[in-house]
Parts: C-alpha cells; sequence; structure tokens
C-alpha cells in the first residue's frame, strides 16, 4: 500500500513504515525542510526506513558503498584481531571511530600495529568462518548492476577482505586499504594511500564524474567515516547507523534490511535480481 500526502515540510520521498518494508507513505510539498521531516518521523516511528528527496526519486547512475557493518555485517579488523586474542580491545577502538570520537586515520594506523606478527592465513581462515553479506546486500547490487548502474565497494577495511567480498556480492570496483605483508606475516602497517572519509567522498565524485553532469548517486554506509560520502550522493543511505551518519543522511535503513533501499527507490520486487 502507498499513500501520497501534502504536507508543508518541504521534502518529496518514500517512507516505510512496515516490519517489511511492504507499506509506504510518499510526502510532497514545496519548500525545503528535510530535518523537520525526520523529527516528525522519528516522533512518531520507534524504528523506520525512508528516503527524503528534494525532487521525483530515480534509479541511481552510480552506487557507492561501505563495507563493514553495511555490506557485511561484521567489522573485519574487529574479527581478525580476534586471532591475535585482541578483539575487545580493537573493537573498543573500531566503535570510538565509528561513533566519530577518534580521527579514523590514527585509529587505523593504531589497529593495524596491534595486529603485527600475525600469520596472514588467519584472514583466509577469518573470511571463511566469520564473515558473510548482510541480507539483502546481493540483491541490491546485483539489481543496481542491472539497471545500468556502476557499482563500487570503498572501505577504510582491507583488499585482503574487500575484495572477496565485492567479488561474491557482484561489485563492479573495490577500493580500499593495502596491509602491508613480509614473510607471510603483517607488518603491522599499510601499503599506500590510506582510504578514509575524503577518499570515499572522492571515489563518489570520480565515479560520477565518469558518468556526466548531474549523475543520480546513491552511497551508503553506517559510520562518521561515511558521512561526507552520504552527504554529497544524490541519494545517501545510512544503514542501521551511528547517530551521526544517520543525521546526515537523507535515506536510512533502521528496520527492514537492504532490499529496503530497492522499495524506496521504487524498484518493484519484480525486478530485483535474486539470490
Amino acid at each position: 500500500m502507498a499513500t501520497r500526502l501534502d504536507d508543508m515540510t518541504g521534502a518529496v520521498g518514500t517512507l516505510g513504515i512496515s516490519p517489511m518494508g511492504e507499506d509506504g507513505v510518499e510526502l510532497v510539498s514545496v519548500n525545503a525542510n528535510r530535518a523537520g521531516l525526520r523529527d516528525a518521523i522519528d516522533a512518531h516511528f520507534d524504528s523506520s526506513d525512508g528516503l527524503i528527496a528534494s525532487s521525483p526519486i530515480a534509479i541511481p547512475q552510480v552506487f557507492v558503498s561501505d563495507m563493514d557493518s553495511t555490506m557485511i555485517g561484521q567489522e573485519c579488523i574487529d574479527e581478525l584481531a580476534d586471532y591475535a586474542g585482541l578483539k575487545a580491545k580493537i573493537a573498543d577502538i573500531t566503535e570510538k571511530a565509528m561513533l566519530g570520537e577518534l580521527d579514523f586515520r590514527e585509529a587505523l594506523k593504531e589497529r593495524v600495529a596491534l595486529l603485527k606478527g600475525l600469520e596472514v592465513d588467519a584472514i583466509t581462515r577469518c573470511l571463511s568462518d566469520r564473515i558473510w553479506p548482510t541480507p539483502g546486500a546481493r540483491t541490491l547490487v546485483q539489481t543496481l548492476n542491472s539497471k545500468g548502474c556502476r557499482t563500487v565497494l570503498v572501505t577504510g577495511g582491507f583488499h585482503h577482505f574487500a575484495d572477496a567480498v565485492g567479488e561474491e556480492i557482484g561489485f563492479d570496483r573495490v577500493v580500499g586499504n593495502r596491509l602491508n605483508v613480509i614473510d607471510g606475516k603483517l607488518t603491522g602497517e599499510l601499503e599506500g594511500a590510506i582510504v578514509d572519509s575524503d577518499a570515499k567522498r572522492q571515489t563518489l565524485e570520480r565515479e560520477g564524474a565518469n558518468v556526466g553532469i548531474d549523475a543520480t548517486t546513491l552511497a551508503i554506509g553506517d559510520g562518521a567515516n561515511d558521512i561526507p560520502m552520504i552527504e554529497a550522493a544524490t541519494y545517501g543511505f545510512a544503514y542501521c547507523a551511528k547517530p551521526k551518519a544517520r543525521a546526515a543522511a537523507h535515506g536510512w535503513i533502521d528496520r527492514g534490511d537492504l532490499t529496503s533501499v530497492l522499495r524506496l527507490l521504487g524498484i518493484p520486487e519484480t525486478e530485483w535480481v535474486m539470490d
């Protein structure tokens, strides 16, 4: 069911209000006030899936997504740290960085340094035993691919994980950090430039520019490190996100899985590419 309402909040969008995102409300008015609409929605629903846009919603031409706790249900570095007996310590740093309480670059360097000496084979075991896609991830990405959308996985995590995840889910491109390995062990350092919040935003902007001026772009993330790309996207989504990321987003998924994004973009289920 979908209902169209005229109001004075000044946004165009769709709001999923059922547990499975099957019901919806579309709001339309003339004066932009995204924050006011969000406040009204949050005041009436404990959790919701929604998208607010300033013009009629279109299928994106570029999709850029975070990996950890977005396209997969885990934080790879936290799970890998468990093989070194350091999960609690590293997970605490990760949480603070995602909340925006720590500088991401420094927090990343600190966590990687703690993994010095860990056998690289632990990554293979971790991927096999602990890392799996978020519900709806493959359907979301492969449906967008079928619509001609360019899909890019961009992560502040590591290519050792992201390349495998990107291939499994169906992304066209993967951007991430590289762990330095010597003699089969992690050195505690990174190779090359760090993929941080600026790099994520730049990836979105460059991919959009490759499509052309005024490309319609979609970005999804969950933490403070994702905020610049979320804000830069035509449709910036926060998925089960930290408060700062959710507040910055045009769209949010709090109760459904990632297929809720397809519903909010107006893509009928008959057109989804299912696993």
